[in-house]
């Protein structure tokens, strides 16, 4: 999946679209000219660490609230089908 914009526009907010997660398809006259593959970006250290603390800490509160992860995974997903239904 790409975005897909003209060259003004990406000319308009390039820096904005240099900081796209996702490709982007260059069109001139709807004709594409090009595209943009962004690399992955690596999370710092401190985005790591705070993956990793938020992982401990939901574990410890699931052992607490005395759920698996199967059970949690499946209560997600049936709010998301609640919500969807909406």
């Amino acid at each position: 999946m790409s975005l897909r914009v003209g060259v003004r526009e990406l000319r308009d907010k390039l820096a904005e679209y240099l900081e796209a997660s996702m490709p982007i398809e260059v069109t001139r006259h709807g004709q594409t000219i090009g595209f943009y593959i962004p690399v992955p970006k690596k999370p710092s250290q401190s985005e790591r660490d705070a993956l990793l603390e938020a992982g401990r800490r939901m574990r410890e509160e699931m052992e607490h609230m005395g759920i698996t992860e199967d059970e949690l995974v499946a209560g997600f997903k049936e709010w998301r089908k609640k919500a969807h239904a909406v």
